[in-house]
């Protein structure tokens, strides 16, 4: 089985986070990356099916020469080799520029399985995934907890509401979202990384884009703290009104 894992770098949870000068982005400069949590569940999950199963696992990822490091981690956690879609900075991409990179690296390679995180850790939008399944034509699956390989194609585990899960049968090729925290996530050992040195990296320089956005990002911004005060008077049944009334109508918890 051939499987590719879309996966994206974005800056580490911990990082401090300054917005650049023109109020429509992040500063990069003194950032660290890392490996998206949701796609490292993916590359988790495609590496369990080729123990289990045999079989290929490639890396892909697009952006700017610094990917190449997420690209390295996955090569030292186990994936035979990588895909580098060198599309420089992809803030100037929406999700369909950004499918449509990842689609046009995948058709070549005729892979019997794609997966990807549900979403990434900085925009959370959710979307590449099930859009890149449409621009190739093949049947999706998004919030998946686990896969497994059957005779006619695959098994799959959804996570539904409320603790419920669904399991579905797919045939191949598929394309799967995977959720955090289906597996436990492994790390790459000192041989993995070693290996990692030798395995092959392709790299495909991605056209300029030329079509607008269908989405504009026009300001971005840390959360503003507000602090704010208010005394009730009255009765101690007066306030007890009071407060019940702003609890449903302000605070909404009631």
């Amino acid at each position: 089985m051939k499987i590719i894992v879309a996966i994206k770098q974005v800056p580490e949870r911990d990082a401090q986070i300054i917005v650049a000068p023109d109020g429509k982005g992040v500063d990069d400069r003194d950032l660290a990356y890392t490996i998206n949590e949701p796609d490292a569940y993916a590359l988790e999950e495609a590496l369990q099916l080729k123990e289990k199963n045999g079989g290929e696992v490639i890396a892909l990822c697009a952006g700017p020469d610094r990917v190449a490091s997420t690209l390295r981690e996955a090569l030292a956690k186990g994936a035979d080799r990588a895909i580098h879609v060198n599309a420089g900075d992809l803030a100037q991409r929406d999700t369909l520029a950004l499918a449509q990179l990842l689609a046009d690296a995948i058709r070549p390679e005729s892979p019997d399985l794609i997966l990807t995180g549900l979403q990434s850790d900085d925009l959370g939008l959710g979307q590449t995934g099930v859009v890149l399944a449409e621009l190739l034509g093949m049947p999706h699956a998004t919030l998946i907890m686990h896969v497994e390989a059957t005779s006619s194609g695959l098994r799959v585990k959804r996570e539904l509401e409320d603790g419920w899960f669904q399991h579905l049968d797919m045939p191949l090729p598929a394309l799967l979202t995977i959720q955090s925290g289906g597996n436990k996530l492994r790390y790459a050992t000192l041989m993995g990384i070693k290996k990692a040195k030798s395995k092959p990296t392709a790299t495909i320089t991605a056209s300029p884009a030329t079509v607008p956005p269908t989405i504009e990002l026009t300001r971005v911004y840390l959360p503003e703290k507000q602090k704010r005060t208010q005394m009730l008077t009255g009765t101690p049944a007066e306030i007890a009104v009071q407060l019940v009334e702003k609890l449903q109508s302000e605070v909404r918890v009631l």
